[in-house]
């Protein structure tokens, strides 16, 4: 029943190592503050570049239908476009999801 325990810490083990050499090699081999003015603009768009490659594919495939996900996603990037805060960006957002949810899943019971 346990047979795959040994197999999981060797895993784990190996993904700890390179998730750690990932993260200390920058500070071992980089000793200096980084003077170059592109390499600087390269590494302060890093974190956001990332975070949206992971995002928005999600954003496509965590609900029902493609169609309620481009209408929320419409709805979200509309909304951040008027600057309207984050709370409100994600609840109407979210909403719009539920509503076309429920309607199609109304429309799919009728016909």
């Amino acid at each position: 029943m346990f047979d795959f325990v040994p197999d999981f810490f060797i895993y784990l083990l190996i993904m700890s190592a390179v998730t750690y050499l990932v993260r200390m090699l920058p500070l071992v081999l980089v000793r200096g503050k980084i003077t170059n003015r592109y390499l600087r603009s390269f590494l302060y768009y890093v974190p956001y570049s990332v975070l949206s490659v992971m995002t928005f594919p999600a954003i496509f495939f965590s609900t029902g239908t493609l169609l309620s996900a481009v209408i929320g996603c419409a709805v979200a990037l509309t909304l951040a476009l008027l600057k309207r805060n984050l709370i409100t960006v994600a609840a109407c957002s979210a909403a719009s999801v539920l509503v076309v949810e429920l309607v199609m899943s109304y429309i799919s019971k009728m016909i």
